[in-house]
């Protein structure tokens, strides 16, 4: 399911996603709101990592959502527990249980957080980060192997550091070629990368570069785009209004903070991944006004792109 650059720009309409708050369950009325906005795909949020472990609750879990979905058109995106980590006994368990209930609900892909863990300061530290690297490793290329055999494709997402802490970027999953890397060293078509914009924006900023040199290096990797806008690193107190004065990671509709879209516009627009709308609720965007403008912010860009 991996997507390529093409020269011409893809039709927006069947990419576009809109996700579903986790704590929000996919009512008949929300889906049909998504529906009747345009929106092609819908995210929705697994139950907690204990629930999935559990496979009884969790396959019945997946059913009630995947006949809630039935009377819909959505594709189904699944978002895995964020702190689920495959390479221990525990959360290798409920990675199970997450692939019994990406296959219940009728998933195509699943969201799963890899490398989510501290950059490590000094050798030993250093050793036991790369043990549990290789151990995740190791479990996720099996993972991957279900998933293949499942119909299901795992999206490695690179994740952003959520509030201005030290050290900038404390987690090795915030480097999206990492993370790329990675799904690389897998090999299986059953993995690809989840690039979120927002993220690595934001990672962009707070090392004071330009997020389009590691979008384009990873762009043949991807199978799924995160879309949303935050306000970079917020040097000098930038703000705005309605916004959290603090926080980095703000999920913001597209178009809303600073994402250089004149740049990375183009290189979402002639991607084939779907556009995965990640918007925080409290913004109170309506689904079709995102769906609208994200398509019209994307064209506009891909426009003046061409013609230049």
């Amino acid at each position: 399911m991996k997507g390529t650059m093409m020269v011409v720009t893809i039709e927006l309409g069947t990419r576009l996603g809109l996700n579903v708050h986790r704590d929000q369950w996919p009512t008949a009325a929300l889906l049909h709101s998504y529906e009747s906005a345009g929106f092609a795909w819908v995210q929705v949020h697994t139950p907690p990592r204990p629930m999935l472990a559990d496979r009884e609750r969790g396959r019945n879990h997946a059913r009630a959502l995947r006949a809630a979905l039935a009377p819909h058109g959505l594709r189904l995106l699944l978002h895995g527990p964020d702190d689920l980590s495959a390479g221990t006994i525990e959360h290798d368990r409920a990675f199970d249980g997450l692939m019994d209930y990406a296959a219940e609900a009728g998933a195509e892909l699943v969201v799963i957080h890899a490398m989510n863990f501290p950059v490590a300061d000094g050798n030993a530290a250093g050793a036991r980060l790369r043990e549990r690297l290789d151990a995740e490793e190791r479990s996720l290329r099996r993972c991957a192997q279900r998933a293949e055999a499942l119909g299901l494709t795992l999206a490695l997402e690179n994740l952003a550091p959520t509030y201005p802490i030290k050290p900038a970027l404390p987690q090795v999953c915030h480097d999206l070629l990492a993370v790329r890397d990675l799904v690389r060293r897998l090999g299986s078509p059953a993995a690809g990368l989840l690039l979120d914009v927002g993220h690595a924006h934001l990672v962009a900023s707070l090392r004071g570069e330009s997020a389009e040199r590691a979008v384009r290096a990873a762009l043949d990797d991807v199978v799924l785009f995160h879309v949303h806008d935050n306000l970079g690193a917020r040097r000098h107190d930038l703000g705005a209004p309605g916004v959290d004065p603090l926080r980095l990671d703000l999920h913001l509709p597209p178009g809303a903070g600073c994402l250089p879209w004149d740049r990375l516009g183009p290189l979402l627009a002639a991607h084939t991944a779907p556009l995965m709308l990640d918007v925080e609720r409290s913004h109170n965007a309506a689904p079709q006004t995102l769906a609208v403008g994200t398509a019209g912010l994307l064209r506009r860009r891909a426009a003046v792109a061409a013609a230049a």
